[in-house]
């Protein structure tokens, strides 16, 4: 019979050797990270732009210099294209802004109408260059050939509608 006195296990348990990490996995970990902060920089930035009628970009052309914002106004009848966009004028207030769009601008732009304009103050600040238009429309939808609808049902002899 063994009367020797017993030594108590280890309470942290048995004793492995650490693994040592790659120092990829951390450089990896870092390129994840850093494209996340930029992802959401760019959203973050993208969905602030600042929102002016023409009046109070004119008066605040000063504080706003090269930084980009959204110009709302009415478009005049002075549009004209060129071979880089078109160039126009937007009203708000009695306060007039030229415009150079770069680019084509949508189909439903014509004088007259709202337009809400992205991009920023020429260098001058004395023309509002823009590189995105975009157009309110109405609400209400009217067919340019509404009649063939008709034309259809009466040659069908029924609702044309339906198959």
């Amino acid at each position: 019979m063994e009367l020797s006195p017993r030594t108590a296990p280890d309470p942290s348990g048995p004793t492995t050797p650490r693994r040592r990490r790659s120092p990829w996995a951390y450089g990896a970990l870092v390129v994840v990270l850093a494209g996340l902060v930029v992802v959401a920089y760019q959203g973050l930035t993208s969905a602030s732009l600042y929102f002016y009628n023409a009046d109070e970009a004119v008066a605040q052309k000063v504080d706003l210099g090269d930084k980009r914002f959204r110009l709302q106004g009415f478009v005049l009848d002075d549009v004209e294209s060129n071979a880089a966009g078109v160039t126009f004028t937007v009203t708000f207030n009695q306060v007039e802004v030229p415009v150079r769009h770069d680019g084509d601008p949508p189909e439903l732009f014509k004088p007259g109408i709202p337009v809400v304009l992205e991009g920023q103050w020429s260098p001058t600040g004395d023309t509002f260059e823009s590189d995105t238009i975009l157009v309110k429309h109405s609400e209400q939808y009217q067919a340019d050939n509404g009649d063939r609808l008709d034309d259809a049902k009466d040659a069908e002899g029924g609702d044309a509608s339906t198959p």
